[in-house]
């Protein structure tokens, strides 16, 4: 346990928390990872903050120009890895490209896939669909040497055709938002169905098992956790109304990129794979 004098609310500006809060618990959490203290931070506190903090004193990875919000979504079969969540909202093809390359590494180490297969989600699997900057990205990364399949759309990121889906900080995190609302939706009728009356309360308790093991699988508490991608040290995003079991798997996934030793992995891979093509 260390002292902190201050907190960051939520509604503190990054900047202000940056230059005014320099004792809070979310600077001393990093400040403890930077000087070797401890092995990661994980924090449930303002994410702009959170990003701005941990990019000023961790610093971010050589070649990489930013870091990306990344995050395990279910699928059909097992998982996703998506990024960038809301880390960057402009991203260009550069951008794009340095999170492709990371993401395919954070897949490797976290779940075991020795290929991940990448796609960059567009708006159709065209090649004439998308913007600029997607359309210049796909160009890198079709010359690239990772396992890049292509454009894929919203609907692949669940039906587990890809290990990772690279977008643009604004999509990825309507793209996660969007899901976590179908999620609650579904439960929400499947609560609503099951207990309209004495038939359908008998049917749901017959499938009481079922429906648990469903819940289970679509549960977002179960895939909480959100690495910043590309810093010179491990510091996870918790979502900022986790509950005990939510909070239980960010610091699982923290335990996990401690293990595997995510910084360093992504630093080999990101000075073979970024070297002249890194953009500030």
């Amino acid at each position: 346990i260390h002292p902190a004098s201050q907190v960051v609310e939520m509604t503190d500006l990054p900047s202000q928390a940056l230059r005014k809060k320099k004792d809070s618990s979310m600077r001393v959490a990093i400040d403890l990872v930077k000087s070797g203290e401890a092995d990661a931070c994980v924090s449930a506190g303002n994410p702009g903050a959170l990003m701005a903090t941990a990019r000023f004193v961790v610093k971010t990875l050589p070649y990489v120009d930013r870091p990306a919000i990344i995050t395990a979504l279910p699928t059909t079969s097992t998982q996703t890895w998506v990024l960038d969540l809301g880390a960057n909202v402009d991203s260009s093809e550069h951008h794009l490209y340095q999170f492709a390359v990371m993401g395919s590494e954070q897949a490797a180490a976290l779940s075991g896939i020795s290929r991940p297969r990448v796609g960059l989600l567009n708006i159709g699997e065209e090649e004439i669909k998308g913007n600029e900057q997607v359309k210049k990205a796909n160009e890198l990364l079709s010359r690239s040497d990772l396992n890049y399949v292509g454009y894929v759309e919203g609907d692949n990121i669940f039906d587990g055709s890809v290990d990772v889906v690279v977008a643009d900080g604004f999509v990825g995190n309507i793209a996660l938002k969007s899901s976590e609302g179908v999620a609650k939706m579904i439960r929400h009728f499947l609560q609503q169905s099951f207990t309209r009356n004495l038939p359908s309360k008998l049917i749901a308790l017959l499938a009481r098992p079922v429906l648990k093991c469903f819940a289970e699988r679509i549960d977002p508490r179960r895939y909480n956790g959100a690495t910043l991608l590309g810093l010179n040290g491990i510091v996870i995003k918790s979502h900022g109304g986790a509950d005990e079991l939510s909070f239980q798997n960010a610091i699982g996934i923290a335990k996990k990129a401690v293990h595997t030793n995510i910084p360093s992995r992504i630093a080999r891979q990101v000075e073979s794979h970024l070297e002249g093509v890194s953009e500030t």
